[in-house]
């Protein structure tokens, strides 16, 4: 097996940084240039603490405490009518600030607004829940749960939605291979096979481009496909024979079936 190497700083040794493009940052506005914008504004500062705020594409974002992600969510929807949570999730910041950014994206049918609040949490710092104010938390937690391992307080039913609850591992974190670490590659091995038939069978081919002319079942090959089961040991059948039309061919339409070669200068030469 593969010896294991630290992955904690993958972030930090960015390959190539100098030969790519960067985006420039998308201007930000002052809330006070929309007039709803303005008067939610107003209202949550008058009751809760909003380290920053701006509109950026023609909506308002604002930053919060992450001890406050409730209240501040249950007085936009009682209060100011954002009553539909299209999105949340985290992003991964852990390289550049230990931590991880949680975003609500927030709806106002009433207004037609969007609203997009943030905060920030340290790696080992939970969030608290909010599941019961919005039913479309509930999965979107368990998903922040199970790709960057964020703990959610108060949660009904906090466990792994997508990887098997015996996983290691946060998929979506930076820190995570893209096609998985070593545990990834003998996991179903060790699952079906048992860990000691590790030499026998090998580690799991995760390269997705990778294709396997000797599949387990002899199924699915290059150039063609045969029945389940067949056996391609020897005696391997001609896929280089393929019919196009039928014989005899049609009438003014040029003959299909036999390979149509171009020759170049040199080859003519030749022959």
């Amino acid at each position: 097996m593969r010896p294991y190497r630290p992955k904690d700083n993958v972030q930090k040794k960015a390959y190539y940084n100098d030969r790519f493009y960067v985006t420039p940052q998308i201007p930000k506005d002052d809330p006070a240039s929309d007039e709803v914008y303005s008067k939610d504004i107003e209202k949550l500062q008058s009751k809760f603490s909003i380290s920053e705020s701006y509109i950026q594409r023609g909506e308002l974002v604002i930053y919060i405490d992450p001890d406050s992600n409730v209240e501040v969510l249950e007085f936009l929807k009682d209060e100011l009518d954002y009553s539909f949570l299209m999105e949340m999730s985290a992003v991964d910041f852990l390289a550049q600030r230990e931590g991880f950014e949680i975003f609500y994206e927030l709806l106002s049918l009433s207004k037609r607004k969007r609203i997009r609040v943030k905060t920030f949490i340290k790696e080992n710092q939970a969030i608290e829940s909010v599941q019961h104010l919005f039913r479309s938390a509930n999965f979107a937690e368990r998903e922040m749960f199970d790709m960057f391992g964020i703990q959610v307080n108060n949660h009904p039913y906090l466990k792994r939605i997508l990887m098997p609850d015996d996983w290691e591992g946060y998929p979506l974190r930076k820190t995570y291979p893209l096609q998985g670490d070593e545990f990834a590659q003998w996991y179903e091995v060790d699952k079906i096979f048992g860990k000691e038939a590790r030499d026998i069978v090998g580690p799991e081919i995760r390269d997705s481009a990778h294709i396997d002319r000797y599949d387990t079942e002899r199924f699915a090959r290059l150039g063609h496909e045969v029945p389940r089961g067949t056996d391609i040991s020897k005696d391997e059948p001609d896929t280089d024979n393929h019919e196009f039309q039928e014989e005899g061919g049609v009438f003014l339409i040029k003959d299909l079936n036999k390979p149509q070669k171009v020759l170049s200068e040199k080859e003519r030469r030749e022959r």
